[in-house]
């Protein structure tokens, strides 16, 4: 659930904090005082689309951040674990700008995210239905998925998804066993050809990197030896060097030592460094003795990287690869030979083994295809039912299940089945039933989301949902009616609604009140949170227009009493 919220500079949003509770919340206020840029800024916040328009006038940029409670919702949980993403007690921070040269940057926790990362993640967190996105269940991928978790069959399409992706494995490997005699002996011979060349190579891991080092030092030989020369001239010089200096030096410390007992820890510091460039100069001279020219060895390391180079060239993806993928190209290499080699026994025994494997994803894609169809009739009827009572009386819903086109049962069937699954809809009479897309009214849309989520409530774990528009065109006992299925809903999720309608808001658990004034000469937005007598005056204004009349916040406390149990 949404904890709190932070806006600042956002369209005629000045700089508000907002704390959220969980059940039932409305968002209230007159036309125009800034609810929708309310919704507006959670969808930015969410990953929506980033617009200069939506910087406040005078402002250089526009920010907000929300703290999102994830008890209860593994999915989240589950994506932050993925991405390497800490979670604190269950909490995580969502943050994201926008400036006035174009430039927004996202975070998840301390984690900068790209646009599409924090979309992806937010979609477990919040559904937004009406004039915004973040629709899932429009999204038609996700009906499959609305109705297998309805239909308790989730795990049993988990094992379907195993047996089809065997059954397209070997597939795979008949389609090699059944090309020609001739290209599966031209196969059989290239692949043998490369098993041995990479034998007899006789590499070693990392060999080629070594090699590498080596050759570059060998090629450098004189201006290596150069260096290491004069590098001993400065050190041990028999007049000059610094080793020799530093052990004229060390005398006279340790005869002023001597008169000073201050000085000792300095003359111990200068001992210790002289033994150490002694030291050091020991080393360089050896190695400058050691330094030999050899142009046979350079050539012979030459020949062996030639080698390596041309089995990369042949093998893996380039010569700059890593010596790796040579290995991992002799491996499959030899897993392939001995596929092929098997001949026609192999090719018998895969035969019989594909048969039963169709037998099997066939009937068990035809008992989830029975199954879904079962459901799909009984959730029509379900969001039927709701609709009615949401002043939608003429509403046909269905569940369309299809059987996918082919002429094999590989075709036949996907990962998930043999159908295609996609909600469909018609708002009025004798109208044909199209999909939830086609749907034009923010009202209507709203009110088939709610239907549905009320329905799918307890199998969706996106713990948040915002209502948009939902009241349009409705009023009377129907508003009634989707107040209490709110209140309802609102004991499973977290509800936001924006509302214009008295006999919604008096249902909701809280209720925030969005104004706008002008603050030096500059209109802004307030947000606050309203209760008690405050509450009580913004009903009466949403029943009649008037917050100050003695009948108006008479029927306003009655009405709150009556639905909320008080104010």
């Amino acid at each position: 659930m949404l904890e709190d919220l932070t806006i600042k500079d956002f369209a005629i949003i000045d700089c508000v904090t907002i704390e959220f509770d969980k059940g039932f919340t409305v968002l209230s206020g007159e036309t125009g005082a800034g609810k929708s840029i309310l919704i507006g800024a959670i969808s930015f916040l969410l990953g929506g689309k980033a617009e200069l328009s939506q910087i406040r006038n005078g402002s250089h940029e526009a920010s907000v951040s929300g703290t999102f409670w994830l008890k209860d919702n593994p999915q989240a949980l589950e994506w932050l674990d993925e991405h390497g993403i800490e979670s604190e007690n269950e909490r995580i921070i969502l943050r994201r700008y926008l400036r006035d040269s174009g430039k927004s940057a996202s975070w998840i926790g301390n984690t900068p995210v790209t646009r599409a990362d924090l979309s992806d993640f937010s979609s477990f967190l919040i559904d937004i239905h009406g004039q915004h996105e973040h629709q899932s269940l429009l999204k038609v991928q996700e009906h499959r998925k609305f109705l297998d978790s309805r239909a308790g069959i989730v795990s049993e399409v988990s094992e379907f998804t195993k047996l089809y992706t065997e059954l397209v494995e070997k597939r795979k490997l008949l389609n090699k066993l059944n090309s020609s005699d001739a290209e599966r002996a031209r196969k059989i011979d290239m692949l043998n050809f490369a098993v041995k060349e990479i034998d007899d190579a006789k590499l070693k891991e990392g060999e080629d990197i070594s090699l590498e080092e080596e050759e570059a030092r060998l090629s450098s030989y004189e201006k290596l030896f150069a260096g290491v020369r004069e590098i001993n001239e400065y050190l041990s010089s028999s007049e000059g060097g610094i080793v020799s200096l530093l052990k004229k030096a060390r005398k006279e410390s340790s005869q002023v030592s001597s008169l000073d007992k201050s000085l000792s820890t300095l003359d111990s510091r200068l001992e210790s460094a002289f033994y150490e460039l002694s030291d050091i100069s020991d080393e360089f001279s050896s190695y400058e003795n050691s330094l030999v020219f050899d142009p046979n060895h350079l050539q012979e390391v030459q020949d062996r990287l030639s080698v390596i180079y041309n089995l990369k060239k042949k093998y893996a993806s380039s010569q700059s690869a890593p010596l790796s993928e040579v290995f991992d190209f002799y491996q499959n290499a030899i897993k392939e030979l001995e596929e092929l080699g098997g001949g026609q026994e192999n090719k018998e025994h895969l035969l019989k083994e594909l048969s039963e494997l169709e037998k099997k994803v066939y009937l068990s894609a035809k008992s989830i295809s029975e199954k879904r169809k079962a459901c799909g009739k009984q959730l029509a009827t379900e969001i039927e039912v709701i609709l009615k009572k949401l002043g939608m009386p003429n509403t046909r819903f269905a569940v369309s299940i299809l059987e996918k086109a082919g002429s094999d049962i590989e075709q036949k069937c996907g990962p998930y089945g043999m159908d295609n699954v996609e909600f469909l809809i018609s708002a009025n009479l004798g109208s044909a039933l199209l999909p939830l897309s086609k749907i034009a009214s923010g009202g209507e849309l709203s009110r088939v989301m709610l239907a549905l989520k009320t329905i799918f409530a307890e199998n969706d774990t996106v713990g948040t949902l915002v209502f948009d528009e939902i009241d349009t065109g409705i009023g009377g006992e129907i508003a009634v009616a989707l107040g209490s299925h709110m209140k309802n809903l609102a004991s499973r999720k977290q509800i936001f609604c924006i509302t214009h309608l008295a006999s919604i808001a008096v249902y909701a658990d809280n209720q925030i009140k969005i104004e706008k004034d002008v603050v030096n000469g500059r209109t802004a937005s307030n947000v606050h949170l309203v209760s008690g007598e405050e509450r009580v005056a913004e009903i009466a204004r949403m029943l009649s227009g008037d917050a100050y009349s003695s009948e108006s916040l008479e029927h306003a406390r009655s009405m709150l009493q009556k639905f909320s149990g008080g104010f």
